[in-house]
């Protein structure tokens, strides 16, 4: 059976298949729904029903029943049940263009993540949004961007994968001067300035990134919004920010950090355990805040889990689940930035 499929912002229309998810149907249909995963792990996809009902063969990773219950769904894994009218979670973002980055530098961050440094003189991105690197025969690598838009040069976080086409063979042989086909700007996690709440940011691994990005573009703002920041790596080698991080001290209102380790040696003298425990463990009260998730999809759906017993609301929680595909995987499956787990 069809249904139809209205966009009432943007005045589109689709016919949509109930044996076939939104997304799908839309990308059939010519009309462009933001996406990345298309697995129910990101968020990317989330649109608001404003008419209408969609059913999913398996309740979606990146969206909680409470999400559900306030109108959000996954155009990736819904499929309609009537005819319907939905809203994006963000529009006026600038459309994705192919261009030619030159790197600039290469050098470990840690044992096992790399601070890569591009030049794309006319990348326009909003802090948290991210970049696709393709690899030339169809097979392509995201990478949130580190740093805010500053005259053209971008930083880049990359945790290299054992095996890895990119990570692990491509990534060591650049040098200064060689150039990737990269596109962006990608993705709809990004600071809403129109929230006017208190900024609560929960990274694991490399998903400290974006969430770097967003608050680099923060500081000395003096109309930033109150910052706590809980950072969840396995040791303490591996918190390859935690200096720069502590530095942003004075910078942003309120500023809080929080790191958290899940195999800390007995020498760690902080918070131990999963960083979406540590927030329900110093939150009574999450109503008031605006949250950003970033990393491991795990800690993004339990934290969408146990966020709303702390009256979170979902309509001001925002998420970036990182994934990967293994190197035995199709060349041309996409593969996320790579966060390191947090467990």
């Amino acid at each position: 059976m069809s249904f139809r499929v209205r966009l009432p912002e943007t005045g589109e229309a689709f016919d949509a298949d109930d044996l076939e998810s939104v997304l799908r149907s839309a990308l059939i249909a010519g009309v462009k729904l933001p996406s990345d995963c298309r697995q129910g792990a990101c968020g990317t996809c989330r649109i608001r029903l404003l008419e209408g009902t969609v059913e999913y063969d398996e309740e979606p990773m990146a969206l909680s029943p409470e999400e559900m219950a306030e109108g959000f769904a996954l155009a990736c894994q819904a499929r309609p049940t009537s005819d319907l009218a939905i809203a994006l979670a963000s529009t006026a973002l600038a459309e994705p263009a192919r261009h030619a980055a030159v790197v600039k530098g290469l050098r470990p961050f840690s044992r096992d993540v790399f601070h890569l440094e591009l030049e794309v003189p006319e990348a326009d991105y909003l802090p948290g949004q991210y970049m696709k690197v393709h690899l030339g025969d169809g097979a392509t690598k995201n990478f949130s961007m580190a740093s805010p838009p500053r005259g053209g040069t971008v930083d880049f976080h990359v945790r290299r994968i054992a095996g890895g086409r990119f990570t692990d063979a491509m990534l060591p042989a650049l040098t200064a001067g060689d150039t990737l086909d990269v596109e962006l700007p990608l993705g709809t996690f990004f600071l809403r300035r129109q929230d006017y709440r208190p900024l609560l940011m929960v990274a694991t691994g490399t998903g400290i990134a974006p969430i770097k990005s967003i608050l680099e573009s923060l500081l000395d703002d003096p109309d930033c919004p109150p910052v706590a920041l809980y950072w969840g790596m396995r040791t303490a080698a591996d918190l390859y920010l935690h200096d720069e991080i502590q530095a942003w001290s004075g910078r942003l209102s309120e500023f809080r950090y929080v790191p958290v380790l899940s195999r800390a040696d007995g020498v760690w003298t902080g918070r131990r355990g999963h960083v979406q425990q540590a927030v329900a463990e110093d939150f009574d009260d999450l109503s008031a805040c605006a949250i950003y998730l970033c990393g491991s999809p795990d800690m993004i759906g339990e934290a969408r889990k146990i966020f709303p017993a702390r009256g979170a609301s979902m309509a001001h929680c925002y998420a970036d689940g990182f994934h990967f595909q293994h190197p035995e995987t199709t060349a041309k499956t996409t593969e996320r930035g790579a966060p390191v787990p947090a467990a």
